[in-house]
Order: structure tokens, then sequence, then C-alpha cells
């Protein structure tokens, strides 16, 4: 046997350990399988369900359509693993690869792919957050309790947060015919991801649909009754909202804590990685059998200047986890860069949302087709003279029109005068996105620093 067979042959065998059984990890074990791995394959996950799919959780189930346990991922392929399911790492031993149970046991691994994703922020004050009637909702379990408390006809609904999850909420709530207080300390919902000009079509379609929307203002406590139900909350304007069910939707923490220790280059911002998923030490250097996959890596993307890239977007994951597969079964000449396009979608209020690129990087918006006043246009995002970003609503036709702009890195605005009749002007408005240093609900996309390969990056010491 050639010694480059008998190398393809070890890549194809021996044991390869995914941690996070939800989509990315699940993907990416079946293309493990489909492209020939023979080894013993091991799945664990913290949660006691096989891998189920999490936009109907804020969609379906809050309506009442679909239950809970009914929304399992479809399977491409059998993967024969070993399934370790409701118990969640607790360490990593990079020297001696072994990932560490939080019951005590230990994994032993010659790859590893880390697909741990993010779970909810919760309510900053614990004793407040225990309150009866407090929410989050990522998981199943979230989804089951949230939807039961909803059939229980509350007197009213506060969602604090309008990104996109508490936006979906929120409309799941009026759907269901609830009262219904959004508090925001944006400007406008969905100013995070895709900045003030398009927020106030959503702050428009929230008022119109019934929510009563407070922008500007955030939740300073919540307060519950003797028997330790939530009744009202705070707000930073001097008001208060009587309430009996409360959804904290404030985003997302990665979830990545366990690795504390492990030598691995993992934080807040997630698990850094190259572009063919390899994860990279404390030290910058790059590892050869540990891989990264899903909402909770942070990759460096080529259309978009090298910025490390976060994204909690569900065709990321899918497509990350396949390129990471793929290279954990081959040699460096055969591995490929995973170069997805950013893309995104919501339904909200009646309207279908759906974004491509990273409109969070643009300075700049055009409204290219349709009328804002409509609810029916496409928005397009420029960054230093070319088109980074697209959204849509209720124009779905226009996205892969506008990927292929961003694909070829084409200048902005766009040169296309025939395309519409542009209504609103050929002229391109500031997006209006809001100061990075104020934080706001609802970017799908995080940018996290430059490749270490950019000169022009510099470093300056922490202050604590």
């Amino acid at each position: 046997m050639s010694s480059d067979k008998y190398l393809d042959q070890l890549k194809r065998e021996g044991r390869i350990v995914v941690v996070g059984a939800s989509l990315a990890g699940l993907r990416g074990a079946e293309t493990l399988r489909a492209e020939g791995f023979t080894g013993s394959l091991t799945m664990i996950g913290d949660e006691p369900y096989e891998p189920y799919d999490r936009p109907p959780l804020s969609k379906q189930v809050l309506l009442g359509r679909a239950t809970a346990d009914h929304t399992a991922l479809p399977r491409r392929r059998a993967i024969d693993a070993e399934w370790r399911l409701g118990v969640a790492a607790a360490g990593l031993d990079m020297a001696a690869r072994r990932v560490r149970l939080a019951d005590g046991d230990e994994v032993e691994y010659d790859r590893l792919l880390i697909a741990t994703g993010v779970r909810a922020r919760p309510w900053p004050q614990e004793d407040e957050a225990e309150l009866d009637g407090v929410f989050v909702l990522r998981t199943r379990d979230d989804a089951v309790a949230l939807e039961r408390a909803l059939a229980q006809s509350p007197r009213r609904v506060l969602v604090i947060g309008a990104g996109f999850t508490g936006s979906e909420i929120a409309s799941a709530c009026r759907e269901r015919g609830l009262s219904v207080t959004v508090a925001e300390r944006g400007a406008a919902p969905l100013v995070g991801a895709l900045g003030g000009v398009v927020g106030e079509v959503a702050a428009k379609m929230q008022r119109e649909a019934g929510v009563d929307l407070r922008t500007g203002v955030m939740v300073t406590a919540l307060e519950g009754d003797s028997s330790g139900h939530v009744r009202s909350a705070r707000l930073s304007d001097g008001s208060s909202v009587e309430t009996d069910v409360v959804i904290v939707s404030l985003g997302a923490t990665r979830n990545t804590e366990w690795l504390l220790g492990s030598g691995l280059g993992a934080g807040p911002r997630g698990i850094a990685c190259d572009a063919g998923c390899r994860a990279f030490d404390v030290r910058g250097i790059v590892t050869d059998d540990i891989y990264v996959a899903g909402d909770v890596a942070r990759s460096p993307h080529a259309l978009f200047g090298y910025q490390f890239l976060s994204l909690e977007h569900w065709g990321n994951a899918v497509a990350q986890a396949e390129t990471a597969a793929h290279n954990m079964l081959s040699e460096s000449v055969d591995r490929r860069p995973h170069m997805w396009v950013p893309a995104f979608w919501s339904s909200q209020f009646g309207v279908n949302i759906k974004s491509v690129g990273v409109p969070s990087m643009g300075t700049e918006i055009l409204i290219a087709q349709g009328s804002r006043e409509e609810r029916r246009f496409t928005g397009v995002y420029g960054y230093q003279g070319r088109v980074i970003g697209a959204v849509t609503f209720d124009q779905t036709r226009w996205l892969p029109f506008y990927e292929q702009l961003i694909e070829t890195t084409a200048p902005f605005p766009p040169p296309f005068p025939t395309v519409d009749r542009r209504p609103e002007g050929n002229r391109p408005l500031p997006a209006d996105f809001p100061d990075p240093s104020v934080p706001s609900h609802g970017p799908t996309v995080t940018l996290s620093g430059y490749s270490p390969a950019d000169r022009r990056m510099t470093f300056t010491p922490a202050r604590h």
C-alpha cells in the first residue's frame, strides 16, 4: 500500500467525537459517513433529545400549530453513532485527546468536532429570572413551557428585546390574540441587524399589528407577587407594565465555558478557527485534530475583509459542518474553505424577511426595488463602495441577484437604473446602525476581529 493510501485509510478510521447534538453536529456526522468515515463516532449533547429544528419553536410551536416533539431534524442518512445525550461536556484535555463529561466520564478521540452552539442569555437578576412566568426561548423545553403559559390567555405578555426572535415571539402572541408589550433599548426593532432605515418599517409593522412597542427604554426590574409569580416590570423611563408573562430575548451566549483552561482559543465570542474550520489554540496556532462548526464558531471570510464572523444562521451551521467534516477526512491539498455567503430569514407580522451578506457592516442603504411604505421592497447595503448585503421584505426573488453582486464585490450603489422604477429615488441613505459601543438586540452576524495575517492589525493591552 502506498503512503498516500495508508494516510487516507487512517483518516477514515479511528475515533471521532462530535460535541453538540444539534443541527451542525448532525449534519457534520452525516457528512463524515457520506465521505467514507468508517471508524467510531460519538455524539455528545447536553439535552436529552436527538437533534431537532429550532426555527419552528418561535413560530409554529408558539402558535400551537405543531408540538415541540415533532420538530426533529430529518435524517439524510444513518450515522451509526453512540449517542451520549442529556450530559454536557465539562472539559477538554487537548494533550490526552479526551473530552470530560459532566457526569465524570471521559471520551477519547482522534479528531474532535465542536458544535456546541449558543444558549439564550438569561435575565441578569437571578432572583427575578426565577419568578414564575419569566421565560427564555431556545430549547424544546423552553418552547413547551412558554406555549403552555400563552395558552392560559395571560392579560399581557412583555417581550424584552426586539431582535428577530423577540419580534417573532411578539408576532405569534398577536396572532393568538394576546396583548403584547415589547421593550427595546435600541431605536427600533431589528436595528442591530438591519439598521434604522429598515427598523422604522419593522416598528410600523408592530404598532399596526397592535403591539405596544416601547423603544429607547430598558427594563430595570421585574416584580413578583407573594406567590412568586411575575406581575409587573419597571422601565427606565419611569413607567411600568403590568404583565403575567415575560419573555427575555436579549440575544445569545456562546457555549464555550467548558473549554476554560483547555488551551483552545475559545471565549465569549466563540471559538476561533481558520477558513477550513480548524480551531486555533490560545497561542494562535492552528490545531489539526479539532474542528469547529455552527453558531459557536468564528472564522475569517474573504468576502468581508477577512473579518472573523460569528454567524447565528441555520444555513451557515449546515454549510460549515459539511466543510469541517470534509476537511477532517482530507489531506491539506484536498481541503476547502468555508465560503458560505450569510443568509437569514424571518417570518413576522405577515411579512417574509430575508437577507444575504452582512447588512450590519453597511454604512449606506439603497431601496433598490419596491417601497418601504408598502412593506414590499429590497434594500441594498454598501460599504466602502461595494455591495455588502441586501434585505428583502416580501421580495425574495431578488436575493439571488444581490447575492451574486456580493460574491463578485460589485460596486455600490449598483449601476442598474432600469432594474426597477425606484420610487424612493436613486440616492443611498445612511443605513443608521446603532453605535457598536451601545448594545442592541438582534444582530445575526457578529464581527469579531481580523485575520492574524492582516498586517494592519494592532494589539493593545487588556484593561480590567
